[in-house]
């Protein structure tokens, strides 16, 4: 038994027992300490859901970064156009747009289909702000504009490879033997649906040996023998390196990391905060 003397006179001491309190305390000291950690958590996930800043949300389970560190470094449009004058990138449109649209991405990242708006589902679990406007949010996914845009032949656009959540592997290299059979975007909008999300983020998992898995879910779209056939020779292993390099060179450090020309939006900004940048090149 814990006790402590109290001393009240010269003679007279007498003994407290402190046992009873121990475990009241205990209680409050760990209910204080918990309610701190959450709050700090919920500051890094609102942070997160913009660019510059890397955080986990269990309300969505997921955990993903977002975008680049806006200012890092200092980015030029003649780095930009550099892209889409290397042929092993995959591009749309050439450099000589006024307007060039740079993705570095992984489609087995939540805020990179947030982004991509073909996964309606994930953007409601990501709050109102990421709510699509078909789904009566305000969030206007910038991917779709970008290929409206480039279909237009207002501008140019160029997707590469960035680990942003640890499971994109395997889905980025189908994009690049997607691109072989000039189906780009018919695998690009399967792969960042909600469908496409789960497959890659618990079943193929960066797996090679789910080559066939991955090749079934684009048939749809693909020649389902000839993608199994790229997965699994390895065609494009090496080139998800160079993309990271080249990401890391013009300071992308998660995903999404856009660029308008030289204009960073570091995370899945909506299109709306990317407007003006796009208008006043088209103006120029």
């Amino acid at each position: 038994m814990d006790t402590k003397p109290v001393k009240t006179g010269e003679d007279e001491v007498i003994t407290i027992n402190l046992q009873p309190y121990i475990t009241p305390i205990s209680i409050l000291l760990s209910a204080i300490i918990i309610a701190s950690s959450l709050l700090i958590g919920l500051n890094n996930v609102a942070t997160a859901f913009k660019g510059g800043s890397t955080g986990t949300t269990a309300t969505t389970g997921t955990t993903t970064t977002t975008g680049t560190t806006a200012g890092a470094v200092t980015v030029s449009k003649d780095q930009i156009a550099a892209l889409f004058n290397d042929s092993s990138n995959l591009t749309f449109g050439d450099s000589g747009k006024k307007v060039l649209f740079a993705e570095f991405s992984d489609p087995s990242c939540p805020y990179c289909h947030i982004a991509g708006g073909k996964n309606g589902e994930l953007n409601k679990s990501a709050g109102e702000t990421f709510t699509l406007v078909a789904d009566g949010g305000t969030y206007v996914a910038p991917v779709v504009e970008f290929k409206k845009l480039v279909d237009a032949g207002q501008a140019s656009y160029v997707w590469k490879y960035t680990n942003g959540h640890g499971n994109g592997e395997m889905g980025a290299k189908a994009l690049y033997c997607a691109n072989d059979q000039g189906k780009f975007w018919e695998a690009h909008n399967l792969l960042y649906s909600n469908a496409g999300y789960n497959l890659l983020n618990n079943t193929v998992k960066n797996d090679k040996a789910q080559s066939g898995t991955l090749a079934d879910f684009l048939a749809g779209v693909l020649d389902k023998n000839a993608l199994k056939s790229c997965l699994e020779g390895g065609k494009y292993d090496d080139k998800l390196a160079v993309d990271q390099s080249e990401g890391a060179t013009l300071g992308v450090s998660g995903t999404p990391g856009f660029f308008v020309n030289e204009t960073n939006f570091a995370g899945a900004y909506s299109y709306t905060d990317m407007q003006s940048v796009v208008e006043t090149a088209l103006a120029n």
